[in-house]
């Protein structure tokens, strides 16, 4: 009976501790990033931006060896314009030219829109949530981004973490 009681008691326990993170809203990483840390990225981001100039900025969001401070682990900041052309994607330089404004998330989510919607809103910021591949996992999980426009601008930054 002892152990029955145990047992239930961390469930119990356990159960609480999740409820807790989850209406807290903390989204975590294995390796423990969470959306504090996205979202301080993403203000140095806006900072840096502001203090240097948008094409400037973006060859920092790019390129690891030019802002070393825009890549921490998983966290990146990733750049688009309001009509949806990736100017920065620093998981995937790659797609920096193109549009991807119909771009879907593995949930069938326009999430750039909702990017686009958020930062066009008067508080000029916010959280969208989508399913997105996690590259050391490569499993789809949920996937929270927080993104900021860059005031003056028609540019926009973000960063995001797995939950």
């Amino acid at each position: 009976m002892l152990i029955t009681r145990r047992h239930l008691l961390k469930t119990c326990a356990l159960s609480a501790l999740t409820a807790t993170l989850s209406l807290s809203g903390m989204y975590c990483y294995a390796a423990g990033a969470t959306i504090d840390q996205a979202k301080a990225m993403v203000e140095n981001a806006v900072k840096y931006a502001k203090d240097n100039g948008t094409e400037k900025a973006f060859t920092a969001f790019n390129d690891k060896t030019v802002g070393p401070q825009f890549f921490d682990g998983e966290l990146y900041i990733f750049a688009y314009d309001l009509t949806g052309n990736c100017v920065a994607l620093g998981a995937n330089p790659k797609m920096v030219g193109k549009n991807l404004l119909e771009m879907q998330s593995a949930d069938g989510k326009f999430y750039l829109k909702e990017m686009i919607e958020k930062v066009s809103s008067p508080a000029g910021e916010g959280i969208v949530e989508y399913a997105w591949t996690n590259p050391e996992t490569k499993k789809i999980q949920p996937k929270a981004s927080f993104v900021k426009r860059i005031a003056g601008t028609n540019y926009f930054v973000g960063s995001g973490v797995y939950k």
